[in-house]
């Protein structure tokens, strides 16, 4: 399923003078383009909130992966953002209406298909999962953004991802794996995966203490010590191989 027919709920706002989206079909594909969201910083800076909640940030631009809804058993978050990727329709990952503050109303990705956003580019994957003890599908995002490639797998519980979709990726520079067991990936399945996509920087998410302890065992790296937010530029991800970085929340 690494090639699907996106359908896509557009979250503009009309108003006298705005841009509004262009909608484009290329090959049987839709690509839909928001060209008001653009970057110019060669600074990112990523920040975890629990759960599988991260805001990426890029100049003035944010972007949501995640976010924790208030009917989550999660802690809920609160952040603005421009854009929000969500795996999967469950309270853990949908709550759109918790990144959205201030001026910022994000535009929704919310399943596999080509999107063009500004100047993010990303793609999403349909794959079966296991989540909550439902069958449910979930979507893997890759996001290229600041000339970076980034992989966000999303409440993975299969690690056998299907190849066609494995070789879309591409050379992975930032990884967001689950290692917390349970209905998600367990810690040597999320090992030996970020093994064969040789992310240069893995970053865990979706664990418990004990989780984590066990995943920096299996990558070999116990003295990782998290960090408030990571803060980093392509040159620095060019010069990493396999390396883990730990995130509060």
């Amino acid at each position: 399923m690494a090639d699907v027919m996106i359908t896509l709920r557009l979250r503009l706002t009309c108003c006298a003078g705005s841009k509004r989206s262009d909608s484009r079909v290329m090959d049987g594909r839709i690509f839909h383009i928001l060209p008001s969201m653009t970057y110019t910083t060669g600074i990112m800076v990523i920040s975890y909130y629990g759960g599988e909640c991260f805001k990426v940030s890029f100049g003035s631009t944010t972007l949501a992966f995640n976010p924790i809804g208030k009917k989550s058993k999660l802690p809920t978050v609160k952040f603005g953002s421009d854009a929000a990727f969500i795996t999967m329709w469950h309270d853990d990952f949908n709550g759109i209406d918790q990144v959205k503050h201030g001026n910022k109303d994000p535009f929704l990705v919310d399943g596999p298909g080509e999107y063009e956003i500004g100047s993010v580019v990303a793609r999403g994957f349909g794959v079966q999962t296991t989540y909550d003890k439902v069958e449910r599908y979930n979507t893997i995002y890759q996001v290229k953004l600041e000339e970076m490639n980034l992989v966000f797998l999303g409440a993975l519980s299969n690690p056998d991802i299907d190849p066609q979709i494995l070789s879309e990726l591409g050379d992975i520079d930032i990884l967001f794996v689950p290692i917390g067991g349970g209905d998600l990936l367990e810690v040597p399945q999320a090992s030996k995966l970020a093994v064969k996509l040789e992310a240069k920087l893995i970053i865990p998410m979706h664990y418990d203490d004990e989780a984590l302890k066990a995943f920096l065992k299996e990558e070999g790296n116990n003295s990782v010590k998290p960090v408030d937010k990571l803060t980093i530029k392509r040159k620095d991800v060019n010069e990493m191989q396999g390396e883990v970085v730990v995130i509060k929340s």
